[in-house]
């Protein structure tokens, strides 16, 4: 235990002594996926120090741009050891991340959780305002409004049910139901929040469109009692006009989950 709060004590030192009148490119260090994201669309590559090790996996949207930068581990003597001048978080590190590594004398720039496409807006916006590039965020949040504006003059009255492997879809109050909404498409789950695939419901009234998300994934398919294994959900995917969304448009409230919306508005188009 004491080697390790001494070996933490250098390290914080070390992160803090950095030589005056060196303010070259900043030193910027991503502790996990969804802020790599942010990273990755906003700074400089020459201005990355290092991003999560999940920077690349199937989930990680911009994957293939983060390749060939080098991945840190979110553990304190893994990212001081590297002497970042900024650390990018939205839960990397844990709970107490931020405030230690403050302490340790890098200043952290925590990524707001974003609920809606609004909230996604200024998201974008206050992540550049911090790193330094606001006219960026700007850019970002511009194109996105350009594409919502182009969907929402094509707005069409159907229907979409949001289904994951787990067996759970989303109503209300929740980001997933924004982006139906921002497609032109009603929500067929009506209550709100997280819920469980409406099986009773499906057995006499179907959605026009189903939006299926994460079934490309290894990971969080449906268990021995997921609602995604009754014969009456597997028939949506199978008779229901589906679309299949990559789980990294929606892995991250962030600006690609246009990609998400606009592939649903086109679902929507075509559904009879």
């Amino acid at each position: 235990m004491k080697t390790r709060l001494a070996l933490v004590t250098l390290f914080a030192l070390m992160a803090s002594s950095v030589a005056a009148g060196e303010p070259a490119a900043q030193r910027v260090v991503s502790l996990d996926f969804c802020a790599d994201q942010f990273m990755l669309k906003l700074l400089p590559r020459s201005q990355i120090l290092a991003l999560s090790p999940d920077a690349e996996r199937h989930f990680s949207y911009m994957r293939d741009t983060a390749k060939g930068i080098p991945q840190v581990r979110p553990l304190a003597e893994d990212v001081l050891i590297i002497r970042p001048d900024l650390i990018v978080r939205s839960y990397g590190g844990g709970p107490h991340a931020a405030k230690f590594f403050e302490s340790a004398g890098v200043p952290v720039v925590q990524v707001p959780y974003a609920g809606t496409i609004d909230d996604i807006r200024s998201t974008v916006q206050f992540v550049a305002d911090q790193l330094g590039v606001p006219e960026r965020g700007e850019q970002v949040v511009a194109e996105m409004d350009q594409r919502l504006s182009r969907i929402a003059n094509h707005s069409q009255d159907r229907n979409a049910l949001y289904m994951t492997p787990a067996g759970v879809t989303s109503g209300p109050n929740t980001l997933v139901h924004d982006m139906l909404v921002a497609a032109g498409l009603a929500n067929f789950e009506t209550e709100p929040g997280w819920r469980s695939i409406p099986l009773e419901r499906l057995v006499y009234e179907q959605p026009d469109v189903v939006a299926a998300s994460f079934f490309a994934a290894k990971t969080n398919h449906p268990a021995m009692w997921s609602a995604m294994r009754h014969p009456v959900a597997r028939q949506q995917l199978r008779d229901r006009p589906t679309v299949m969304l990559d789980g990294a448009w929606t892995a991250c409230g962030a600006w690609f989950l246009l990609d998400a919306i606009e592939a649903l508005a086109a679902a929507g188009h075509e559904a009879k």
